[in-house]
């Protein structure tokens, strides 16, 4: 069956770094594009950021650009999001998607699979 695990959240102090992982099982995701998004206590999943299959192209919320990277691992299957410079804004739960289709890179609806999340709280 198809699985992506999302690891690596935690708490971080205002200004820190954290790099979360996001595995996948039961497919291959330099087929898929990946996206990360996160969503806070009664917010909507919003986009944070995702990158397409050849690793090229990245695509970027505003609230984020210049300051998160995505990394691809194909040997690991493993996409990463390198997060710096970290504020509490940025505190929600971070979910990584793969989309196989589909040109929105922001739109939830595009993806085909999802991970459970990772929690990031980001002390000030």
């Amino acid at each position: 069956q198809v699985q992506l695990v999302e690891s690596g959240g935690g708490f971080v102090q205002a200004g820190g770094s954290l790099r979360l992982s996001c595995a996948a099982s039961g497919l291959t995701f330099s087929n898929y594009a990946a996206g990360w998004f996160r969503q806070a206590p009664g917010k909507e999943r919003l986009f944070v950021g995702a990158v397409s299959t050849s690793g090229r192209s990245q695509y970027w919320s505003d609230s984020v650009k210049g300051r998160f990277t995505i990394l691809r691992d194909n040997a690991k299957n493993t996409v990463y999001l390198q997060m710096n410079n970290l504020t509490p804004e940025d505190t929600a739960v971070y979910y990584c998607g793969a989309r196989s289709g589909g040109s929105r890179y922001s739109w939830p609806a595009d993806y085909d699979y999802w991970g459970q999340g990772t929690q990031v709280t980001v002390d000030s």
